[in-house]
């Protein structure tokens, strides 16, 4: 991949753009090797500027908060961009709407809510990735998904155009939304119900109290590993591992979290053949045992 026009980009206009970049310490699992070219625009006019530049000449993943992520330990051939602080932006657009950025964490999104007295985004105090990373998964927990409040999504395709999708022109599926693949979310519109912060407040409190209760927290985790398989059985994935897989199975320093058997974790130094051998050996021994396939919420980057 050529990239003396990148250099010389870089230098002209002092971005945050660097070569052969370590992820490792970029994603919730600890595990990767570098990236050819990572870029962190700090506005809409850098980020169209590089990817003018950039144009077609290879693959760009968008990262978010790195919560929902398992990067090879080889070198990713292409473009990482992780966009910056100033896309993180939350306003109040009417008494019930809020435009948020994309690199906003939804934590925040969902305390933002309760301090204006809009319901609908509780749910979201108990996920740790971004609004741009909720968007491309639909995420969702607690009986709520992004989709339930999603009004429209304000992006820009890899030429550097911007467009904004309302939801009505949206496909919604459980833990993924269909949407072509050069888009990066810059923004989202969504629509709550008001209500009082302090009610708001108690059920925030409430669902992350849960959440705690059954979730390993402050670990080197990636979240749910896999997909609940809504279509073929009533239970749940972590109750389909518990039922199939030994709870201390381990493959190198990757194994099966002792709180929540769907929560694959990093101990220490893991690789990424580890988590992709921990991974395999669940998903098949989950077969074998249940006759249920089941399918990676994570995404693997390669």
């Amino acid at each position: 991949m050529r990239v003396n026009d990148l250099i010389e980009f870089q230098h002209k206009n002092n971005l945050d753009l660097f070569l052969d970049f370590d992820i490792k310490k970029l994603n919730w699992f600890n595990i990767g090797g570098k990236v050819k070219i990572f870029f962190k625009p700090k506005n809409l006019i850098e980020l169209k500027k590089f990817l003018k530049i950039y144009s077609n000449r290879g693959k760009i993943f968008v990262l978010g908060s790195g919560s929902n992520v398992l990067f090879k330990d080889n070198t990713y051939d292409g473009a990482v961009i992780k966009l910056s602080k100033s896309f993180s932006k939350l306003s109040r657009l009417k008494e019930d709407i809020i435009i948020a950025g994309s690199s906003c964490s939804q934590k925040k999104l969902s305390e933002f809510a309760m301090e204006n007295q809009i319901s609908g985004f509780e749910f979201m105090y108990c996920i740790p990735g971004s609004v741009g990373g909720g968007l491309k998964m639909n995420s969702g927990c607690f009986g709520t998904e992004f989709k339930d409040n999603l009004v429209s999504i304000q992006c820009m395709d890899f030429s550097g155009n911007i467009k904004l999708i309302p939801s009505n022109k949206l496909i919604f599926d459980y833990r993924n939304i269909k949407l072509e693949e050069n888009l990066i979310f810059l923004s989202a519109t969504f629509k709550g119900i008001l209500s009082e912060s302090s009610i708001i407040k108690s059920q925030m409190y409430e669902l992350s109290k849960k959440k705690n209760n059954s979730q390993p927290s402050k670990i080197k985790t990636g979240g749910s590993t896999f997909k609940n398989p809504i279509d073929q059985t009533s239970k749940k994935a972590w109750e389909l591992i518990k039922m199939s897989v030994p709870n201390e199975i381990c493959f190198g320093d990757a194994c099966i979290s002792e709180k929540h058997s769907n929560f694959f974790v990093n101990k220490k130094n893991a690789t990424f053949n580890d988590m992709l051998s921990l991974i395999n050996y669940v998903k098949k021994n989950v077969k074998i045992n249940t006759g249920i396939d089941i399918n990676l919420e994570i995404k693997i980057v390669e």
